[in-house]
């Protein structure tokens, strides 16, 4: 009678082999099943009613980021500046609310503050360019990755707010507390088609400048002329170009990019 014992037992090579598909076989399945779930998650975050551009989970993410940043931001923190040899144009990146018709021989500031929202205040750049002239040259850093140094020349947000008491509830130009200014600016193009909200700590941060001039000249239109922000401690989506309204206000205000899913806070 043949000998058949060699094959009765499996021999460990088989032994392995079986093994391996077992385990190849369940980690398919629960590959399929975490994908699955992971597509069904997908699925019901997105459709997840809006809020302001973004499905809420999402938004309540971000904001959580955003006031976490907030609890951290100091005056104190101040971006690095850089020697002048090394700057250089940054791209122009949109045009929202820079239409050709606009005149800049007629050009006013509209302001109205946290004490009287619904009256208006017009000022000239010859009023912006009358306040302590500030100069500074940081790293302008675009949200699609790409930064350069850029000089810029202008008066501090903060020298405007608090010379014509703009930011207190009593038109005064001190607070009795950091907690009695307006918690919320709105900036504004003069057509009001691109529009940033900014945290009054930001809007009232030392390297915060209404700018009038980028390298040493006169801004262009391209470039915002004749004012736009420069803030340093901030994506250039901040970076309003052609500033033609101003608004301290009591509610966080909208905001061009966080109305298209960005970070309402954008700082960096």
């Amino acid at each position: 009678m043949a000998d058949t014992s060699q094959n009765s037992t499996p021999s460990s090579d088989e032994q392995v082999q079986r093994e391996a598909t077992r385990r190849s076989r369940r980690a398919f399945l629960v590959s399929g099943v975490a994908a699955l779930a992971s597509l069904g998650g997908w699925r019901w975050l997105v459709s997840q009613p809006k809020e302001a551009g973004i499905p809420w989970p999402l938004r309540r993410v971000l904001d959580a980021n955003g006031k976490l940043a907030g609890e951290y931001f100091s005056d104190a923190h101040l971006a690095p500046v850089f020697p002048k040899h090394l700057v250089r144009e940054p791209r122009t990146n949109g045009n929202v609310g820079l239409g050709s018709n606009f005149d800049p021989a007629t050009w006013r500031l509209q302001v109205s503050s946290l004490a009287e929202p619904k009256r208006i205040q017009a000022f000239t750049l010859d009023d912006i360019k009358a306040l302590p002239r500030v100069e500074i040259t940081t790293e302008l850093k675009c949200i699609e990755g790409w930064s350069v140094v850029v000089n810029w020349a202008g008066a501090r947000f903060a020298d405007f707010a608090t010379k014509y008491g703009l930011a207190t509830p009593d038109g005064g130009t001190t607070a009795a507390s950091a907690d009695a200014l307006a918690p919320y600016v709105r900036v504004a193009t003069p057509d009001n088609a691109y529009y940033v909200g900014l945290d009054i700590a930001s809007a009232l941060h030392p390297q915060t400048l209404l700018c009038y001039e980028m390298n040493g000249q006169p801004l262009t239109p391209e470039h915002g002329a004749p004012l736009r922000l420069a803030m340093p401690v901030k994506y250039g989506i901040k970076y309003l170009k052609r500033i033609g309204n101003i608004q301290f206000m009591s509610q966080r205000p909208a905001d061009y990019w966080a109305d298209r899913g960005y970070d309402w806070n954008a700082g960096h």
